[in-house]
């Protein structure tokens, strides 16, 4: 068994204090957004009459037990206020922008077993909003606000399907109540980040990119999966403070590589990593709600074979490829089409596919067996940030075109994740063989040789400038840099090459 450092357990670490890269949030941040949901509301509605009415996530148990997960307030509610705590309610007046917290009355005995009962003017204070009061005053004090209509939250998720929960409360049914309008006007404007939230992306971004380079430096054949897992999340928490995670962590090594979705509760990331095996490690750290999303692939030895390079090197090249061609007015549907194009030139070169034109190879889609997923969506408070299909779009339905979470002309300020992947997936590559069509451009006999390969995805979270994108994420991309980095030859803080080199 590999022998694997603690964070700081050794000298070059440096003293543990001077480890921690907390960041301040400015509390700005959730007043701006306060401030582009109402203009918003204001110009839909054709007014300034009514309020806003959120409500924040339930405190829950684990199903009929007393045990309480730790909780993640819900995303539009964390978008707008920024606030820790559930069963918290959040009103904003259309007319003067004003914005009021309702929060639980909490009885005398809760600072027996969980701390300070704290004073309405503490949470102001925290929150930065104009009001906050307790539950047992919302009815009177909205009744005496006197809206003329309540505008909540209720709408279609269409990256999970499921709807937004509305708020309610008792007495809501003597208000007028329109759910038509809000939850449009929220996605809508989460799609284009303010400067602040670029600036803590960019944090995050930093923490997990550091955590993925620390893996790199120590990973080994004889450590099991669950074990890069744990390094991850053990950074982001150390040294910056993330408690949660933006998703399940994904290490799949091996064959487990060519699963997308490795790691969920049926194969948790529980397999000893052989030598010789390319392992695929897809996990990013939260913090304060925002989110990271970063795919680094490696050869567990610490050197490529050459059945490992041409693969890593063909999704490089798609990478690259497409982080040169992203700025404002360029689709991302066309984005997507190019890393299939780059993909299946690349599988050209290498044998696997034959007997055909890069073209005819395209209308085939064969790149959708090989990457059976979509390039990349939007990132923010949630990993799968709202707004890449909004309503109206035309809806894709070519086999990995589908999987496309974003499908939009792209603007400045625009968030996204860039993730072209090769994979050698037993199923996928069964159906596209049992298929005429695509069959006779896959030479099995070079295929053969990757059966059991896994898979290579990186990732990388961009923003959108006016002229092109800014990567914030900083983690070695090319053979040499990832080579040096398992080689303890360069660290995070060295200089990676980049898409423009």
């Amino acid at each position: 068994m590999a022998n694997v450092p603690f964070v700081g357990d050794n000298s070059e670490d440096g003293d543990l204090g001077s480890m921690l890269k907390l960041y301040k949030i400015d509390m700005d941040m959730y007043a701006e957004n306060r401030g582009k949901v109402v203009a918003l509301m204001r110009e839909r509605v054709g007014g300034n009459e009514g309020m806003i009415l959120l409500q924040g996530g339930p405190s829950t148990t684990r199903f009929d037990s007393d045990h309480e997960p730790i909780f993640r307030q819900e995303s539009s509610f964390a978008y707008l206020f920024g606030v820790k705590e559930p069963d918290v309610f959040g009103v904003i007046d259309l007319a003067s922008g004003e914005s009021t917290l309702f929060f639980p009355k909490l009885p005398d005995s809760y600072a027996i077993h969980m701390g300070e009962v704290r004073s309405a003017s503490s949470f102001q204070n925290e929150y930065k909003v104009d009001n906050v009061h307790f539950h047992d005053a919302m009815l009177e004090i909205i009744t005496e606000m006197n809206p003329k209509v309540l505008y909540t939250s209720h709408g279609k998720n269409a990256d999970s399907g499921k709807y937004s929960q509305e708020a309610t409360f008792p007495g809501i049914e003597d208000f007028r109540v329109d759910n038509g309008v809000l939850y449009d006007a929220l996605v809508d404007c989460r799609v284009i980040k303010s400067t602040k939230e670029i600036d803590l992306l960019k944090h995050i971004n930093s923490i997990s990119s550091e955590a993925h380079c620390w893996i790199l430096s120590k990973a080994c054949p004889g450590m099991y999966e669950f074990q890069l897992e744990s390094m991850f999340r053990h950074w982001g928490y150390f040294r910056g403070g993330c408690r949660h995670q933006s998703y399940t962590g994904i290490c799949g090594c091996g064959a487990n590589g060519a699963v997308l979705h490795y790691g969920h509760e049926g194969a948790p990331n529980d397999c000893l990593i052989k030598d010789g095996s390319i392992c695929l490690l897809d996990m990013g750290a939260e913090y304060k709600f925002y989110a990271s999303d970063i795919t680094c692939s490696f050869p567990i030895q610490g050197t490529f074979t050459e059945s490992q390079k041409v693969i890593y090197q063909a999704v490089l090249a798609a990478q690259f490829g497409v982080m040169r061609a992203m700025k404002p007015g360029v689709s991302y549907i066309d984005m997507h089409t190019l890393s299939y194009r780059i993909i299946c030139e690349e599988l050209l070169k290498i044998g696997i596919l034959h007997n055909g034109s890069i073209d005819e190879i395209m209308e085939a889609n064969i790149g959708a067996t090989f990457m059976p997923h979509g390039l990349g969506h939007f990132m923010g408070i949630d990993t799968h940030d709202v707004g890449g299909r909004p309503k109206g779009h035309p809806k894709q339905t070519r086999a990995g075109f589908a999987g496309l979470r974003c499908c939009l002309v792209l603007k400045a300020g625009m968030v996204l994740t860039v993730e072209p992947g090769i994979y050698f997936n037993d199923y996928a590559l069964d159906l596209a063989i049992a298929n005429p069509t695509q069959a006779k451009f896959i030479n099995q006999k070079v295929l053969k040789l990757f059966r059991g390969f896994g898979g290579v995805r990186l990732e990388d979270d961009v923003v959108v400038t006016e002229t092109g994108i800014e990567n914030m994420t900083h983690c070695p991309r090319t053979i040499a840099d990832v080579e040096a980095v398992m080689a303890g030859t360069k660290s995070y803080e060295s200089t990676f090459t980049t898409y423009k080199d």
